[in-house]
């Protein structure tokens, strides 16, 4: 792994981990701009909390050594939350400042599981 990649690599997990982590907590305080947000794209109330769980979940998984496997499920989880919220956001013709957001979600996970290192990467049979 060349340094500039092992850079860009830290630098995506990073801002992604703060990025999750902080919308985590914003979740489950239920800081009311957020369940403002959540219901005005019409998820229930307590969906702040299960996405707050597995978003903190999730960033412990992507930043600790080892449990491959596990990094695999947390990266697609990231995926899964950015790409919903974006699609959510656009379906209820929200402004492009709500939908920037996941959108930069988005992209520093894909930009943290492409460059991650030989050893956070699944390797052997899939199944």
């Amino acid at each position: 792994m060349t340094k500039a990649r092992k850079i860009i690599y830290w630098i995506a997990t990073v801002w992604l981990s703060l990025g999750m982590a902080s919308s985590a907590i914003v979740q489950l305080l239920r800081v009311p701009d957020g369940v403002k947000g959540v219901t005005h794209l019409g998820y229930p109330e307590y969906l702040l909390t299960i996405l707050g769980v597995w978003k903190l979940l999730g960033v412990v998984t992507i930043l600790a050594p080892g449990f491959p496997r596990l990094k695999e499920w947390a990266y697609a989880g990231f995926f899964f939350v950015a790409s919903g919220a974006f699609f959510s956001h656009v379906t209820m013709q929200d402004p492009i400042g709500e939908i920037f957001p996941s959108v930069l979600l988005g992209v520093l996970t894909i930009v943290s599981w492409y460059l991650r290192p030989e050893s956070r990467k699944l390797t052997g049979p899939l199944i």
